[in-house]
């Protein structure tokens, strides 16, 4: 039986410049991102070896880069730039990325706005589709 486990990140924070407003994009403001990477830890779990599983630290580096680099008007573009990123790892298979933006300009009192995105990998196609 194949797994497939997760390994999640919650709020990362980064400051960023993303909006559809101009002062959103001339101010800037902190988001914060949680990540879930699903992947097999199986092999990690028996070697008890980093190489063998998903840097959680490298990862979160990664989210903050993205969050602090190119301007994007919507957090859902944020949130496809950061889950197609991750998903360039080898190990992971699937995402779960969430963007929070609690300073977002609405004008009634809120807590926090966020939006969150799920995207895999294509999966292989069955070898009876491929065979000859």
């Amino acid at each position: 039986m194949d797994f497939v486990d997760e390994i999640t990140l919650k709020g990362v924070r980064a400051f960023g410049r993303h909006g559809v407003y101009d002062d959103e994009k001339r101010d800037g403001q902190y988001f914060f991102v949680d990540a879930t990477l699903y992947v097999s830890t199986k092999r990690a779990a028996e070697t008890d070896d980093v190489v063998d599983t998903v840097h959680y630290g490298e990862v979160a580096e990664q989210i903050v880069s993205i969050v602090e680099g190119t301007s994007v008007n919507l957090i859902e573009a944020l949130a496809a730039r950061i889950a197609d990123a991750l998903l360039e790892r080898e190990l992971v298979r699937m995402v779960a990325v969430t963007v929070h933006k609690p300073k977002a300009p609405i004008t009634v009192p809120f807590k926090d706005v966020s939006v969150t995105i799920r995207r895999g990998k294509p999966e292989e196609p069955p070898a009876w589709m491929t065979a000859p």
